[in-house]
């Protein structure tokens, strides 16, 4: 008999974890290791194989960005230390949704529980539990090429903990796998153990969206624990649950079979991608008809069964997880003969493709169809905003294919390294020789625009627009407040500080929250910030948005000056306002709008 999935609840003779161990320092376990550290009383160790990449985290030069990211592995990483001299408390001001004074100098101190390392054996072996957080790249060979998951690291980092582990371990799969993966970790660690060793393996998918990865980490929606239902299952994930529970509330911890949960995150993954296919669909119809497709989802997002998220036309998808995690279901799909299942899911990435092609199309024939030695400039690399992720960015192919135009394109990106730009390109099928003949990239959107005859708007970056209100458009439902909800009581987002120039910068991040009161610190070998916000249980939070770091907007009226006329903006997010813009004789084209000649014609 099958039963529902249940909030996580005590379990007796359950192990307390005190130490975690993340194999992977990329863009899941570099943040989820943080976050956890930061959040709780546990000691977490990072160990990545790559020197250079373990490195970069023990600098202040990080080899990811993410918004707030620094600032939580900073005070996880370094601790916050007292300062005698300080006054022991000052007011606390809420301004434009920031913490903006310094709290209780004199409660806020804490000990590092945050390390990074090369040293993967010895990790292993100090662990009481590990995270599995290594790459599932999409198969380029062999069976299952082009939509299998490559399991290569998963199996590696596998065989090494059964290598290594001379005590029991509980074994969390993080990276995103087909559905079963966790059957084959079992038997691989079952089979390769020492004597006397047990493993216990959970799956623990991540949630998390680049861009807002340390909002979710800190607030997450929801935290699936998957478990093989026998007693050693449950009380393996309750003791999971424990670590979450120091900062989620336990009605979020939800707790599953491990099939569930391993396919819980493929299938979320690919209905938040059918969302966006879908209006990149709407959006062509719009440019055919004269609508607005921003009007057309404000419309649809208003209905409660719907919501207005990931409702926003733009120039496809990317990331490492949407398009690898469609072609997973597709994988699994045709393997267990459901034929007309895998083409249904194959349809959402073929309209992604065709959105990319269809854009580049769109400018093309606005160029008077020739792009040869013509300037294009492409603002934007990563594949969304707030993130240097560039992992199927649509901006790859759109320089492959003004390159294959024989355009010159310059690039510009405020986050995305230089040779991460050279390598995605060539990763892409480029020669770097021959691209760099046609490709430029620049440290200002104003080199990258100067001479150009287009300017193509790939990547949402804030900085980027001209709109007077980008935090609630007229196009967007505005953001409702919501209360934050702690384990224990309603919760609130309460900034952590302390008088090093650190917990200055913490105290005026509104989205560090200190562990709530309550959460079981006895025996912990590091000491976490003091909770020492719930006297300010009345602060509410605007949907969660984390405030950005405040950037210098473009001034259009200066790439006006420089541009070859005539002077095209090809708005791939539609976050430009154009007849600003065309005051100062742009011709803007928008997705999910009509050109400027077919809306001079419906006017």
């Amino acid at each position: 008999m099958s039963t529902l999935p249940s909030s996580a609840t005590c379990t007796p003779g359950h192990k307390t974890i005190r130490k975690i161990t993340c194999l992977g320092s990329g863009f899941v376990g570099g943040p989820t290791s943080a976050v956890t550290a930061f959040k709780s009383n546990v000691v977490v160790t990072v160990v990545d194989i790559d020197p250079a990449r373990i490195a970069a985290w023990q600098s202040d030069s990080l080899p990811i960005y993410e918004r707030g990211l620094h600032n939580v592995v900073s005070a996880a990483r370094n601790g916050i230390k007292l300062d005698q001299d300080s006054p022991k408390s000052v007011s606390i001001q809420w301004k434009n949704g920031r913490i903006s004074d310094i709290m209780d100098h004199n409660e806020f101190a804490r000990r590092p529980n945050l390390f990074f390392s090369t040293d993967v054996d010895n990790a292993i072996e100090d662990a009481d539990l590990i995270f599995v957080c290594v790459n599932t790249p999409t198969k380029r060979n062999g069976v299952g090429k082009g939509s299998a998951a490559d399991l290569g690291f998963v199996e590696a980092a596998t065989r090494n903990i059964a290598k290594v582990a001379t005590e029991n371990k509980i074994v969390v799969e993080k990276s995103t796998v087909p559905c079963r993966t966790a059957q084959y970790i079992r038997e691989i660690l079952s089979a390769n153990a020492q004597p006397g060793v047990r493993f216990d393996v959970l799956s623990n998918p991540e949630f998390l969206a680049e861009g807002t990865a340390i909002r979710d980490l800190l607030y997450p929606d929801r935290i699936i624990i998957g478990s093989m239902p026998t007693p050693a299952g449950r009380q393996a994930a309750a003791s999971l649950a424990d670590v979450y529970a120091q900062w989620v509330p336990r009605g979020r911890i939800i707790t599953m079979n491990l099939w569930s949960s391993e396919l819980s995150k493929l299938a979320a993954n690919a209905m938040l991608a059918q969302r966006i296919s879908s209006v990149n669909a709407l959006s062509a119809i719009c440019e055919a008809t004269g609508a607005d497709v921003d009007e057309v989802s404000y419309a649809c997002g208003l209905d409660s069964r719907i919501g207005p998220k990931m409702l926003k036309a733009g120039p496809g998808f990317g990331g490492s997880c949407f398009q690898k995690d469609i072609f997973n279901i597709v994988y699994l799909s045709e393997s267990l003969h459901l034929y007309e299942v895998a083409d249904y899911w194959r349809t959402i990435i073929n309209m992604n493709d065709y959105q990319k092609q269809r854009f580049t199309q769109r400018i093309i024939t606005c160029l008077f169809h020739n792009l040869t030695d013509k300037k294009i400039a492409v603002l934007g690399f990563a594949f969304k905003k707030d993130t240097s992720d560039t992992r199927e960015s649509p901006a790859i192919t759109l320089v492959r294919n003004f390159v294959a135009e024989r355009a010159q394109v310059a690039i510009y990106d405020p986050q995305v390294k230089e040779q991460q730009i050279w390598t995605e390109l060539v990763n892409d099928g480029g020669d770097l020789k021959n691209l760099k003949q046609s490709v430029c990239i620049c440290d200002t959107a104003y080199a990258a625009c100067a001479g150009a005859d287009a300017v193509v708007i790939v990547t949402e970056w804030d900085e980027f627009s001209n709109k007077t209100d980008l935090a609630i458009p007229h196009t967007t439902i505005p953001p409702c407040p919501l209360r934050e909800v702690s384990p224990n009581r309603s919760s609130r987002p309460n900034a952590v500080s302390s008088p090093n120039e650190l917990a200055d910068k913490l105290a005026r991040t509104s989205f560090l929250r200190s562990p709530p009161s309550g959460s079981k610190t006895e025996n912990r070998e590091c000491a976490p910030m003091a909770s020492i916000g719930e006297r300010f249980d009345s602060l509410d939070l605007a949907a969660k948005r984390i405030v950005p770091l405040e950037r210098e907007r473009l001034d259009w009226a200066r790439i006006a000056k420089d541009m070859r006329k005539p002077k095209f903006v090809f708005d791939g997010r539609g976050m430009l306002d154009a007849p600003m813009l065309e005051s100062l004789g742009f011709r803007v084209e928008a997705i999910g709008r009509a050109s400027a000649v077919s809306r001079d014609l419906h006017d």
